[in-house]
């Protein structure tokens, strides 16, 4: 009797080891698929990421090539503006020359008449 109540117990101790062996398996291949989820998951995050980041780059190269543009316009704008102004200053003093050149000459044929008249009119008071 004690034999059969002996290989009892060790027939229990037995099923209850392989049920529990049983569960921890389970309950390991659970955690493993959770795992391999979670993994899933911060891959598919990480790329949502990357692609974020990507976009990010892509805006700002298209930022700093519009705002070099901007800058090579308004350099241009300020080199057209220089010489329009340069053009305006020379074409004011030709006409400011221009102004002097023609008082010049009025004077000088101002000058050259009075002395005309007046060697005419020592000419003529000498013929007196």
């Amino acid at each position: 009797m004690r034999k059969v109540i002996l290989g009892t117990i060790l027939l229990v101790g037995i099923s209850i080891s392989f049920v529990s062996c049983r569960e921890t398996v389970d309950k390991a291949k659970d955690a493993t698929e959770e795992a391999a989820d979670t993994l899933e998951e911060t891959g598919e995050d990480l790329k949502e990421v990357g692609e974020d980041a990507m976009d990010k780059a892509k805006e700002m190269g298209e930022d700093a090539k519009e705002a070099g543009t901007e800058a090579m316009d308004k350099a241009k704008e300020a080199g057209t503006e220089a010489m329009d102004k340069a053009k305006e200053a020379g074409e004011d003093a030709m006409d400011k020359a221009k102004e002097a050149g023609t008082e010049a000459m009025d004077k000088a044929k101002e000058a050259g008449t009075e002395a005309v008249d007046k060697a005419k009119e020592a000419v003529k008071n000498d013929s007196k």
